[in-house]
């Protein structure tokens, strides 16, 4: 996994910003999935249930997609979420992916309920033939599976939304017979602000963050003007860190940052780095015109600025070549 695919399912995986995940999605920020009754679901064990003589495929096929997953469920639906990392850029594949993990989910359930019933001995109901070889009763039901995609990139998503968009092309006839798949995906290029403002956790700084982060005066403007900037849970900043690549300093032993600070002391560093940089620049590309030795001129970086021989080889390919 990549540092923005730990932190992400770490993040996800708390109840809180979990259900603001779903309340913001489903119901437009409305508190109604509440942490305390959501219980999580395993994901590991993800097998599909069919075959002969209980002959499972393998779950190691399925573990690579479901490493992002983070699933829970209230009781009235399984909720799944699937983050996407800034790294991997566009999955295009996803409706695929997604369709295929929600009928995993419900395939467990099937198993679920044919389990529970040959352990209850079918001492409350006789099942009918149908029902004893499929294991699945007639009054049995399943919890419907709602999976959202929250995807951590800038850029616009380009990918399918639905598995009907990645079919070649093909009579409507036979379309109507096919099935069709939408992905449920929340991006920060998606949201206005006013549905970012339905976040209640600091997921609402994250998309917010994340959604400008390629325009500096908006940015700006955002950390100068909404007060929630000024104290940012530590995980928050550090999933912002790794999805737009800033530089934002954490103290040790601060589980809050105020992130109109650490933006301005970021930036103060990138200046004092890049004038220092210009420095060894002018100093490099001089000695080379004298006709210094290369290695001499590397040493005299490291002892003069202070820099590792990695570091020092870094800026002589860079401006001695």
């Amino acid at each position: 996994m990549g540092k923005l695919d730990i932190l992400a399912k770490e993040y996800m995986k708390r109840p809180s910003v979990f259900a603001d995940v779903f309340n913001q999605f489903l119901y437009h920020g409305e508190q109604v999935i509440t942490p305390d009754r959501l219980t999580e679901l395993d994901t590991v064990e993800i097998a599909v249930p069919y075959g002969a003589d209980d002959a499972f495929v393998p779950e190691q096929r399925y573990r690579d997609v479901a490493k992002m997953l983070t699933a829970m469920t209230d009781g009235k639906a399984a909720y799944c979420v699937l983050a996407v990392e800034n790294e991997a850029k566009i999955n295009y594949a996803m409706p695929v992916k997604n369709s295929l993990y929600d009928l995993l989910q419900l395939a467990r359930q099937v198993t679920a309920a044919a389990a529970s019933h040959r352990k209850s001995k079918m001492k409350d109901h006789k099942p009918s033939g149908d029902e004893f070889l499929s294991g699945f009763w007639k009054c049995d039901r399943l919890l419907p599976v709602v999976t959202v995609v929250i995807y951590f990139g800038a850029e616009e998503w380009d990918g399918p939304l639905s598995l009907r968009e990645m079919y070649t092309d093909c009579s409507e006839e036979i379309l109507k017979y096919t099935m069709d798949y939408h992905i449920n995906l929340i991006t920060p290029d998606g949201l206005s602000d006013k549905e970012i403002d339905e976040f209640q956790t600091n997921m609402r700084e994250i998309m917010r963050y994340i959604k400008y982060s390629k325009n500096k005066d908006m940015l700006d403007k955002i950390l100068n003007t909404q007060k929630r900037y000024k104290s940012v849970e530590r995980r928050a900043v550090e999933i912002i860190n790794a999805a737009t690549g800033s530089e934002m300093k954490i103290k040790e032993g601060r589980e809050s940052v105020d992130m109109c600070l650490a933006i301005q002391e970021m930036r103060e560093e990138s200046r004092i780095k890049g004038k220092i940089e210009g420095k060894i620049e002018g100093a490099v590309t001089f000695a080379k015109k004298l006709g210094a030795d290369r290695e001499t001129v590397k040493k005299s970086i490291m002892e003069e600025y202070d820099k590792s021989e990695d570091e020092a080889e870094e800026l002589m390919k860079a401006y001695w070549n």
